[in-house]
């Protein structure tokens, strides 16, 4: 299995035989990030606003899902929760947290999400392995929020996402800021995040992936 980042929200995830995803392209105008051009099997969007659901940067793809339920698609379980956080003078733009389960390990991404989950929510994401995280503000997670959401969860590896890079045009904390309220020290950046094997409980560790493209 491998995690790779192409900025902002935006995250394909492939396995060996399996479908791959993408979740929350962007509208590089938005983002300030290079143009996306990537392909998957399955597309899913969090929010209905250009940072998250640019659905035109992705080929390819059988399946688009933009809100709750729970399913199944190319040997992975899919889990869609809402959170009715946001709303706009002409539109409903809610959160959708996804977990996808590929058997050995549990993947969520979090959206935009803006606030803490409650209870109910936490449980109805189920296990998690890895979390992908908002960590830098700006109409999402501040850094001690991200922190409170991860001690929720539990995952053994979290993975930040939506912070200050060099490429982003927006006013946004630096993974810094967050790396310090998990009491986490220097990290060395990573390109992607390879599974080789099933994740087992125990310590959460915090991977910093470098954006692609």
């Amino acid at each position: 299995m491998e995690i790779t980042w192409f900025g902002h929200s935006c995250f394909r995830i492939t396995e060996r035989g399996m479908a791959t995803i993408v979740a929350d392209p962007f509208d590089h105008k938005y983002a300030g990030y290079k143009a996306l051009k990537l392909r998957a099997d399955i597309l899913t969007t969090s929010i209905d606003t250009p940072g998250h659901n640019y659905s035109q940067a992705v080929k390819g793809y059988t399946h688009y899902l933009k809100g709750p339920g729970e399913y199944e698609i190319g040997g992975i379980f899919i889990t869609g929760v809402r959170i009715n956080e946001r709303q706009s003078s002409n539109k409903d733009a809610s959160n959708t947290m996804y977990v996808f389960d590929y058997g050995k390990a549990a993947i969520a991404h979090l959206g935009g999400l803006q606030q803490v989950p409650n209870q109910t929510e936490i449980e109805a994401l189920g296990n998690v392995d890895i979390a992908l995280v908002p960590v830098g503000g700006g109409g999402s997670l501040s850094a001690a929020k991200a922190v409170e959401v991860v001690s929720l969860l539990e995952p053994s590896i979290v993975i930040p996402m939506q912070f200050a890079t060099p490429a982003t045009s927006h006013n946004l904390s630096t993974v810094d800021k967050f790396l310090k309220e998990m009491g986490v020290g220097d990290v060395v950046n990573e390109s992607s995040l390879k599974i080789t094997r099933a994740l087992t409980a125990g310590e959460t560790n915090v991977v910093v992936l470098d954006f692609q493209g």
